[in-house]
């Protein structure tokens, strides 16, 4: 259990990740969490790990400071809670259940096409990834993935739209295809990828080969289609209209992390106040549902005094980190400290993302572009514009500079 994972690989509850403070598990849920099976999930963490919980950009739960003695334990008490976690490829579909924007039930469908590839015993790479939307407010179009099913609206009704490798802007259209077609459609475009070898992902078949492959294994199942235009960015913080009278509120968890008895804590306001179940959404964000709009304020109001953010125009929004160091044993810098130090001279009521704080070039918490990153290296921390991780910094500022430094830019820019 306390082997450390080749690059590329996933941590999973069964098999955790070495890092700084201990070995870490990934749950992927497959849905909403019944409210006291979370409760319970945290106070896991706290007997078996150090209590620190985190909530990915993709959405999912990660439990640190395991060790190989508690790992095994905790992994059995996971598997008491009776949570649904995607176990093999991860199926996403959009977060909000009961969305009465959605055009269909892309939870439903997810759990067809989980089932229907388990049952396929595809050798693929570990990070492969599927993603259903069903087209209601809480979308995925900013989320990659190898296959992405879209929802549209067509004159015969909602159809798929079937894309590769990408977000939905940026992945490769291959067509539209009818909703009962789905489970045969993904698991022949799997089949290619798995053919090309256990260590390949769609995007590097489109590279080498182009999109060809993939044409032949659709067949003439799909109907032409281009490529789809990205949609606002969904705000996941906040209140949402579900089917009838209820809602759901959005809280997210500041630069991803939260100690396990302050979600305990939220888990029990929230079901005081009626609520049933608890889902994670991207963008490091937890639903809790369903509940009542007054019961909403409420809840803000508590999420707000436990330390979660409850605002989208909340400076601690802007600001991108990894864990860092001691978390993490790559991290050069105490990321997230120094995350929360600059979020405190961000201007208040803006919106964007403004730094990336990476604690080593491997840029893990945001693996895009950045107008800012400051990222930890043996020279101190490099500063870089309008780019990545990974780039080659213009300059290198001493940690203690870095505030009265983002500080200035800030002003600068205003």
């Amino acid at each position: 259990m306390s082997r450390s994972l080749a690059r590329g690989a996933c941590p999973r509850v069964t098999a955790p990740m070495q890092t700084g403070d201990g070995l870490l598990a990934r749950l992927v849920p497959a849905g909403a969490i019944a409210i006291n099976a979370f409760s319970s999930l945290c106070a896991a963490a706290r007997t078996h790990g150090n209590g620190i919980m985190e909530v990915s950009a993709r959405g999912s739960i990660q439990i640190r400071g395991l060790s190989p003695v508690s790992a095994p334990l905790f992994a059995v008490t996971v598997a008491a809670l009776d949570i649904d976690i995607c176990d093999g490829v991860p199926v996403l579909a959009e977060p909000l259940a009961g969305d009465p924007a959605a055009l269909l039930d892309a939870h439903a469908l997810a759990t067809d096409l989980r089932a229907a590839i388990a049952a396929s015993s595809l050798a693929l790479a570990p990070k492969i990834s599927v993603i259903v939307d069903g087209g209601g407010c809480l979308h995925l179009d900013a989320l990659t993935a190898d296959v992405r099913l879209q929802t549209v609206a067509t004159e015969d009704g909602p159809r798929l739209h079937v894309s590769l490798a990408g977000g939905a802007a940026s992945a490769t259209p291959l067509g539209l295809i009818a909703p009962e077609a789905a489970s045969d459609m993904v698991l022949a475009l799997l089949t290619v990828i798995a053919a090309h070898g256990a260590d390949k992902r769609a995007a590097d078949i489109l590279r080498d080969e182009g999109v060809e492959a993939f044409s032949r294994a659709a067949d003439d199942r799909l109907i032409p289609a281009r490529a789809l235009t990205a949609r606002p960015e969904p705000e996941a913080i906040g209140l949402h209209r579900l089917s009838g009278e209820q809602c759901a509120i959005g809280v997210a968890l500041p630069f991803g992390q939260a100690d396990a008895i302050d979600l305990i804590g939220l888990a029990a306001m929230a079901r005081a106040n009626g609520a049933a179940w608890i889902a994670t959404a991207p963008n490091r964000t937890l639903l809790l549902g369903p509940i009542d709009e007054t019961t909403g304020f409420v809840l803000a109001t508590a999420a707000d005094h436990l330390g979660f953010i409850v605002d989208a125009r909340d400076a601690r929004r802007r600001v991108i980190a990894c864990p860092g160091a001691p978390a993490c044993a790559s991290g050069l810098i105490a990321a997230r400290v120094l995350a929360a130090e600059i979020a405190n001279v961000l201007p208040a009521g803006q919106t964007g993302l403004a730094v990336h704080v990476s604690g080593c070039a491997k840029g893990c918490a945001h693996p895009m572009t950045a107008p800012l990153t400051i990222v930890g290296t043996a020279q101190g921390c490099g500063l870089v514009s309008n780019g990545l991780a990974r780039n080659t910094p213009e300059r290198y500022e001493d940690t203690s500079d870095l505030v009265e430094i983002v500080a200035a830019l800030e002003t600068a820019d205003a």
